[in-house]
């Protein structure tokens, strides 16, 4: 039986993600960090992600929201899916803006979460807001790992 303490064992869950997650790696995201319940991805707004309005397109920014959502609920060992998310469009993202989506759990009880992601550019300014209700599902990133303490 291995024994890890809480954020090695975040680290490790985000880690095993990453490697799967050609979803985020092909829009350009980075992961930033990871920590029990929380979770920083950054993303450069590409050409091919602006809009017929000149702003980074809704769904980009939703899709970096969402993958900081998924590294924070997945930071217990515990396979965890989006059950319900929803986002508001504060300002838009330009061509060349790193944006910067920072996610924490809110609440964790039972198989179901509720995290809230903020997403920025690289002035701070708030670009979007996205809450993400999770459910955990069948299975776990290390199987027989307790946690110290």
């Amino acid at each position: 039986m291995t024994t890890m303490t809480r954020d090695a064992l975040a680290k490790a869950c985000a880690e095993a993600m990453w490697r799967e997650d050609n979803a985020s790696a092909g829009q350009g995201m980075v992961l930033v960090s990871v920590a029990p319940g929380r979770s920083e991805i950054a993303m450069e707004v590409a050409a091919h992600m602006v809009n017929g309005h000149g702003s980074c397109h809704g769904g980009f920014i939703f899709a970096l929201a969402d993958s900081a959502f998924a590294f924070a609920c997945n930071t217990h060992n515990q396979r965890t899916v989006a059950q319900h998310c929803s986002i508001t469009y504060l300002a838009p993202g330009r061509r060349g803006d790193r944006l910067v989506a920072r996610g924490e759990e809110v609440s964790r009880q039972g198989r179901s979460g509720i995290y809230d992601i903020t997403v920025t550019n690289q002035d701070g300014v708030t670009i979007a807001l996205f809450r993400g209700h999770s459910r955990t599902v069948k299975g776990e990133f290390f199987p027989g790992v307790t946690i110290e303490g």
